[in-house]
């Protein structure tokens, strides 16, 4: 990592910091600033504004994560051809552990709080919709393996997510619901979802379009 990537590394880790604990309003550039080093041209050189730096310092990690999850499940569902249900349903385990932990939660909290303020909504908007094109990328990939039927990957990608966090992530950000899904509840929850998922997609429903469209 060169000057540059470890100078914007550092300027993310202060700036997360700081939002997380004291909101977007109580968070100033100077303050970062004076953590991080430097003028405030340098952290302008890296992120045109603070909303900007706002949305990278809530999105960075898990868009990383993400990536990296997709990247795993399509090498995995090459390595065991004959169950790549099983593979998905580690992929849902993975995510739901990753979006139910503490610190994401509350990092979503955070952003919908921060939604409304000068195009932030959108902008973050814009940031998920490129990180779920990773998921929507892996989906193709499976269609053109025949492991999925083949539809649209980016319909796919939201109805997959949709499954995986209906009735589970919600009691989360409301603060209904007080303690953490275990592994038990979390994996039951991700074969629940991926068997609903599998039965919309799974590759014998081609056969079942098929017939319906004579």
């Amino acid at each position: 990592m060169d000057k540059r990537a470890l100078k914007r590394q550092q300027i993310l880790e202060v700036a997360s910091g700081l939002f997380r604990q004291k909101g977007f309003d109580a968070t100033s550039i100077s303050e970062i600033n004076a953590i991080v080093g430097g003028s405030k041209s340098t952290i302008y050189s890296h992120f045109s504004s603070k909303e900007e730096l706002f949305v990278e310092c809530m999105s960075s990690e898990t868009e990383q994560y993400i990536k990296s999850m997709t990247i795993e499940t399509a090498g995995q569902v090459r390595l065991f051809r004959k169950s790549p249900q099983l593979v998905i349903e580690q992929f849902a385990v993975a995510f739901l552990r990753y979006i139910c932990s503490p610190d994401i939660v509350d990092l979503q909290r955070l952003m919908i709080s921060e939604a409304g303020r000068s195009g932030i909504g959108e902008l973050y908007y814009e940031r998920m919709q490129k990180l779920r094109s990773n998921v929507s990328a892996l989906f193709t990939d499976l269609m053109n393996q025949n492991i999925l039927r083949k539809d649209d990957p980016v319909l796919a990608a939201e109805y997959f997510r949709s499954l995986l966090q209906a009735g589970f992530l919600e009691p989360l950000l409301l603060k209904a619901r007080k303690d953490q899904p275990d592994e038990s509840e979390i994996v039951m929850k991700a074969q629940a979802s991926v068997n609903a998922f599998m039965k919309l997609y799974g590759p014998e429903q081609n056969e079942h379009v098929a017939k319906t469209s004579h």
